[in-house]
Order: C-alpha cells, then sequence, then structure tokens
C-alpha cells in the first residue's frame, strides 16, 4: 500500500541522513569516499520507492476514473472506448464513446439514458431504474431485441419489477435454423431422458448429471448450472466434433 511504501521510504531516508552525517564528522577523506560509495545504494532505493509511490497513487486514480468499466478515454473520463460498426474499408473501430438508449412506444420517444457501459446486456436494468425514476412506471410489457438477452435481466424484469420480458435470447435467431436443428453434436440435438435426467450423445453414451455449479460474474449475478458428463469419451471417434476437453 501507499502507507506501507512511505514507511520504507521513512526508513530508507533516515539510513541516508545517517550516511550524511558520518561522511560530515569523518576527516579521512578515503574514508568519506567509502561511505559516499555505500550510501549510492540506498539513495537509489529512496528513488524507486518514490517513484513506486508516484505509480501506485496514479493506478489508484486510474481505477477510479474506471469504476466497474475496462477503459476510458484520457481526453473525456467519462467515455469509454468501444467496438464501433465497420466504416467503409471493413475495418472494426475502437473509439471512445458512449452508450445510448432510447425507450420508445408507438415511434414516439419516451425515455432516454446515455451510459459509460459498451454492452447492451449490462445497461438494460440502470436503464429501467432511470425510467422508473425519472419519467414515469414501467408498462407491463418490456420490448427488446436479442442484444438485451440475459439471465440477470430476464429474472431482474420478471421478479423483481413484476413486468413480462418480450427479449429473444442470443441464440434464438440461430436456433430456429435448419443447420443448427440437424447438427447431431450440439447437446440440445440429444436424446434426453427426464426419469434419469440423463442425455445420449452421437456415440450412444449416457451423458449423466453430475452437480450443480454457481457461477458469479463481473457485475455480481450468480448463475446455478447443471454439470454432465459422459459415462466414456475414450476411443470415440466423434470426439473432436463433440467436445474441445
Amino acid at each position: 500500500s501507499v502507507e506501507e511504501l512511505a514507511q520504507m521510504v521513512q526508513q530508507v531516508d533516515e539510513v541516508i541522513t545517517e550516511y550524511d552525517q558520518k561522511i560530515e564528522a569523518s576527516p579521512d577523506a578515503t574514508e568519506r569516499k567509502a561511505l559516499r560509495s555505500e550510501r549510492k545504494y540506498p539513495k537509489r532505493v529512496y528513488k524507486q520507492l518514490i517513484d513506486l509511490i508516484l505509480r501506485k497513487q496514479k493506478y489508484q486514480k486510474d481505477f477510479e476514473i474506471l469504476g466497474e468499466r475496462n477503459s476510458y478515454s484520457k481526453t473525456d473520463l467519462d467515455a469509454t472506448f468501444m467496438r464501433m460498426k465497420d466504416d467503409y474499408m471493413k475495418n472494426g473501430q475502437l473509439k471512445a464513446g458512449y452508450n445510448v438508449q432510447i425507450a420508445t412506444e408507438g415511434q414516439y420517444a419516451l425515455a432516454y439514458g446515455i451510459f459509460p457501459n459498451p454492452t447492451d446486456t449490462r445497461t438494460l436494468i440502470p436503464f429501467l431504474n432511470e425510467i422508473e425514476k425519472h419519467y414515469f412506471p414501467l408498462p407491463k410489457y418490456i420490448v427488446a431485441d436479442a442484444g438485451y438477452g440475459s439471465e440477470q435481466n430476464y429474472e431482474d424484469i420478471l421478479s423483481n419489477r413484476k413486468c413480462e420480458a418480450l427479449i429473444p435470447y442470443t441464440m434464438y435467431e440461430k436456433e430456429q435454423k435448419k443447420k443448427y436443428k440437424q447438427n447431431p453434436f450440439h447437446p440440445d440435438n440429444w436424446m434426453y431422458d427426464e426419469e434419469s435426467d440423463t442425455y445420449i450423445c452421437p456415440n450412444q453414451q449416457r451423458v449423466t448429471f453430475r452437480y450443480r455449479s454457481v457461477r458469479t460474474d463481473k457485475t455480481g449475478f450468480k448463475r446455478e448450472l447443471k454439470i454432465y458428463e459422459c459415462e466414456n469419451c475414450s476411443g470415440c471417434p466423434f470426439r473432436s466434433s463433440c467436445t474441445k476437453a
């Protein structure tokens, strides 16, 4: 910590002061030369510690500015670096910007909000909070595109706000495609036995439920997952197509 580094600086400074006093009190030129040589190391350490304190203070200030973000612009501290749409040369643009949210009904803009978060998924909840606080009570149905579909958002709308979420999840459109539905290596397409809570993989092996796992994401939201495991993957001809594990 900065406090610990400051204590170390004080201790090293005391050592340097002792050397200064010895050099000033010594009448022998050879001894003074030897003492000055010995003093070089603590003076170098003192300089390094001061540099560490300045760096530490700068990092603390950076983290205060960042908050929950992963970047900020040095020319506009409230702006966050975001991946913009490709330009006419098909180059992805990483630029400092803001995430503007607009709530509409019948093509009328009812509310808006400006956020430093680059993803729509994690912007929905704070935007709904702003609408309730500054604009109007939320309607029964909250409609948004798949960019807002997440378990955390569904739970917040259904449980906390008592509204209906008409928001498709991220994989919804992909799951409707014929290529996805006919992929034998995707677990969603495996045969499932509800009674034993078991899937049958393309190699006719049983993939059984083992345990539940709770994972916490960056926002602190906890997701409960069910972990399944195949009874035997050794020598399976489909292993490279089925899993990367």
